[in-house]
């Protein structure tokens, strides 16, 4: 069996489809929105908000969500070092980054 899978992008406003539409985030006392819009509607925002941008004082960007960290293609995995280490006689964390001086002892014994 095949599966087809579409992505709809519908603006937020208008509840029209577009392939225009991008997701915008903003946040007013304290609650992080997002919307998802075409460009003109946008500019209808940020117009809407410009006389208050103007005069409000900035106190820097919000982080956004974590991303999730990569994993290194190389070399053995924080457990597989730990394990290394408790066999070899290093004492390591069972949590946290595995210290350099343990890695670089692997990377010699191996």
């Amino acid at each position: 069996m095949a599966q087809k899978i579409v992505t709809v992008y519908t603006d937020d406003l208008t509840g029209e489809e577009s392939e225009e539409v991008q997701t915008h985030s903003f946040s007013l006392d304290g609650v992080n929105y997002e919307i998802d819009v075409v460009a003109d509607n946008y500019d209808k925002l940020f117009q809407a908000l410009a006389p208050f941008i103007e005069k409000g004082r900035k106190v820097g960007r919000t982080k956004g969500p974590a991303r999730p960290r990569k994993a290194s293609a190389e070399g053995p995995s924080a457990e597989e070092l730990r394990a290394w280490a408790r066999e070899n006689n290093y004492q390591v964390n069972d949590r946290g980054r595995v210290p350099a001086s343990i890695r670089e002892a692997y990377q010699k014994a191996h």
